[in-house]
């Protein structure tokens, strides 16, 4: 029978075996696998751009793979990256479309996800990196709204569907058109893939239908080039108030041009990094916070300079 003092004795031996057992689960991080959804968006690549910068500074190594914006094509490269001994997967989803399977893979394997822009809803991430879109958003329609003179006939051209970013600008644009009851949202599309000609010709194809539209909220930086093309081709013979997000490289510099009127600047850069900074601390066990989402800068005409310059 095992008396008090051989309980205490057993048990004071488990314990340095217990420290020893915690300090082999922590790990140094040295290799990452990059899942991106697509890489001819500005705004994945400049993401992208930052995490191999960052990842190389801290001596990590970063296998990059780009799904052109197709979930299937996506599935089987995360798939891939985890035969490939990666210690953590940054993941941005190529669209809500089986946005799950590559989140649950990665887990299966034991290995730690770091979510980016976009979250997969029902199996999200150890972490989720993104702007606080909801707010950004609302922050862009309430300005174009105020140049509009809070009246007007507006279409708005979605993103892809479903994914966090739609998702979250939709609610944040439906939040500040609530002060502006005399304006009217006549038309609605969505885009496949968050594309410029998509803005364009969804635009044109809204600008039939409704001749005297004077706001459009394109929830991209493509899609609301292509808007202000559309406008540009349709010369209504009125203003036409253009809002994106994003903070693209190239929109950045349109906006200065006075191409579009507004848009929200997101951080890439230091989402990139944080991101890396995020998975090196899964890798090593460490506790972080479950969303962690950024700010995003109202960018117009008389602030932009600073962004074209030094993108943050």
């Amino acid at each position: 029978m095992l008396t008090k003092r051989s309980l205490l004795l057993a048990a004071a031996a488990i314990v340095p075996l217990l420290g020893l057992s915690d300090a082999a689960s922590a790990k140094d991080a040295k290799k990452l696998g990059l899942a991106v959804a697509n890489l001819q968006a500005d705004f994945f690549n400049q993401i992208k751009q930052s995490v191999e910068a960052y990842a190389k500074e801290k001596g990590i190594d970063v296998v990059t793979v780009d799904a052109k914006g197709d979930s299937a094509t996506q599935v089987s490269q995360v798939q891939d990256l985890i035969t490939q001994n990666i210690d953590a997967l940054i993941y941005i989803p190529a669209g809500a479309t089986a946005a799950t399977v590559p989140t649950k893979t990665a887990k299966a394997a034991g290995i730690p996800v770091v979510n980016v822009d976009r979250n997969a809803d029902g199996a999200p991430g150890d972490t989720f990196i993104a702007t606080n879109s909801v707010a950004s958003a609302q922050g862009v329609c309430d300005y174009i709204a105020k140049q509009a003179g809070g009246k007007g006939e507006m279409i708005i051209i979605h993103g892809q569907k479903g994914t966090t970013p739609e998702v979250d600008r939709s609610k944040g644009c439906g939040e500040a058109l609530k002060a502006y009851p005399d304006i009217k949202v006549v038309g609605e599309l969505w885009s496949e893939g968050w594309h410029q000609d998509e803005g364009f010709k969804l635009t044109q194809d809204l600008l039939q239908s409704h001749p005297d539209v004077s706001i459009i909220f394109g929830q991209a930086d493509a899609l609301a080039l292509g808007a202000a093309q559309a406008v540009k081709v349709a010369n209504p013979g009125h203003k036409v108030w253009v809002a994106g997000f994003d903070g693209d490289v190239a929109a950045l510099k349109a906006l200065k041009d006075g191409v579009f009127d507004v848009t929200a600047t997101q951080q890439t850069q230091g989402m990139g990094r944080l991101a890396v900074d995020a998975a090196i601390k899964l890798v090593a066990s460490e506790k972080i916070p479950a969303e962690q989402l950024q700010e995003a800068t109202l960018t117009t005409k008389d602030n932009v300079a600073q962004f074209i310059e030094k993108h943050p």
